[in-house]
């Protein structure tokens, strides 16, 4: 039976996640080195467009029409066949339509998640078609194979908003890349604007709560939980970021704190709408620890991941998805299962085995794609590219006018 109010949240939650890409590029464009601050929010506003279109035309019904079991679905939905303004999601709450926006939001931002990866160093050309075949081979699939009723859902594989289909493809994408295209010749290029990555920061974490209480696809107890675990989590994961950083730096960041929110939101995705309110704090406490050691570990292992997508987003979707794997508890939601403390082992172990094989699949396929795309054109720009600076070298612009930074 339709239901105006879980339509009109949705509606909400789509507008919300949908605002999440241009705060990516803020946050971003803020991150990057003055001369290329367009050139890495380019890519994350041509998803808003290109993607859409890719969606409509076969992206969604790739993802959810067909294939029970399988790894990817069928072209019974291309173009939106058979979708009306009058076809019911499957709860019968929702249009199908507001379904179909609303998982479309999230098919934009994953791969821009991944250009923090890219940063001063891909070319626009080859981001493009990146952005087209890696949303066809990697990220659709996943979808399908969790949230459309494909193979790892017959397994019990379970991911409330997104920490496998999401924050592991991306983030694992990302550390491919970066072994792909390798160093930025200036490693040491410092965040031309703090408060723009704190504007992205605060969007984003605005903007998650779409994300993850959305994912309940109605107004129920559980998207009231999903909410209020997003947002224990970020905080605690806020905080001990921030605290930890203080304690070897000497000094309390602005930054540091504003990645480890993002550290926290990324690592309660798969688990909000699936754990106790009590288990929360735990997660966001264990992600600012594991995502900051994360970081540390990269930049002694001198992984060029400019923006910290892998030791973000890649290290936080794994560990949540562990963490699912440990506290989930049917208590809280029926649909769900009970995790590691409630004596379920094997779902714990097929948590970890699917976010393994997800992560795996991400880096190689990846990796793969950019030594394929580079046949067509070059991935990376020339040193004389990268020395003038993406945004006038590829795109003929500039984000400040002279000498006002």
């Amino acid at each position: 039976m339709f239901d105006s109010g879980s339509t009109g949240f949705m509606l909400l939650a789509t507008s919300l996640v949908m605002l999440m890409t241009p705060a990516l590029a803020f946050f971003y464009g803020g991150l990057a080195s003055k001369r290329n601050i367009l050139g890495i929010m380019i890519q994350s506003f041509v998803s808003l467009g290109w993607t859409t279109v890719l969606w409509i035309a076969f992206g969604y019904s790739l993802c959810f029409s067909g294939g029970q079991g399988g790894i990817i679905g069928n072209l019974d939905k291309a173009f939106l066949n058979g979708v009306t303004t009058s076809t019911m999601f499957t709860n019968g709450k929702i249009p199908e339509i507001v379904f179909i926006a609303y998982q479309m939001m999230f098919a934009i931002i994953t791969p821009a998640l991944i250009t923090g990866a890219f940063v001063n160093r891909v070319s626009f050309k080859a981001y493009f078609i990146f952005l087209t075949f890696w949303q066809v081979l990697v990220y659709y699939p996943f979808v399908h194979m969790i949230w459309g009723g494909g193979l790892m859902a017959s397994w019990g594989v379970i991911d409330f908003a997104g920490g496998i289909v999401v924050h592991a493809t991306a983030g694992f994408a990302a550390l491919a890349s970066v072994f792909y295209v390798k160093d930025r010749v200036d490693k040491k290029s410092v965040p031309n604007s703090i408060p723009l990555v704190a504007i992205g920061s605060g969007l984003l974490w605005f903007g998650w709560y779409g994300f993850n209480a959305g994912s309940e696809v109605a107004v129920d107890y559980v998207t009231s939980l999903a909410f209020i675990n997003t947002d224990i989590a970020a905080s605690f994961a806020t905080i001990t970021w921030l605290m930890i950083e203080w304690n070897f730096k000497k000094k309390p960041k602005l930054v540091g704190l504003l990645t480890g929110s993002i550290a926290g939101l990324a690592t309660i995705t798969p688990c909000a709408g699936y754990v106790p309110v009590w288990t929360a704090p735990i997660i966001g406490i264990i992600a600012g620890v594991v995502c900051y050691s994360a970081v540390e570990f990269k930049n002694k292992m001198k992984w060029d991941d400019a923006l910290d997508v892998w030791g973000v987003h890649g290290v936080g979707g794994v560990l949540g998805t562990i963490l699912l794997g440990i506290f989930a508890s049917k208590a809280v939601n029926h649909v769900g299962s009970n995790g590691f403390l409630l004596g379920n082992y094997q779902f714990f172990l097929t948590e970890v085995l699917a976010v393994a094989i997800t992560a795996i699949y991400a880096f190689i396929f990846t990796y793969i794609m950019l030594i394929v795309i580079n046949f067509i054109t070059p991935v990376k720009v020339s040193l004389e590219e990268e020395q003038m600076g993406l945004d006038f070298a590829l795109h003929g612009e500039q984000a400040y006018d002279d000498g006002t930074l």
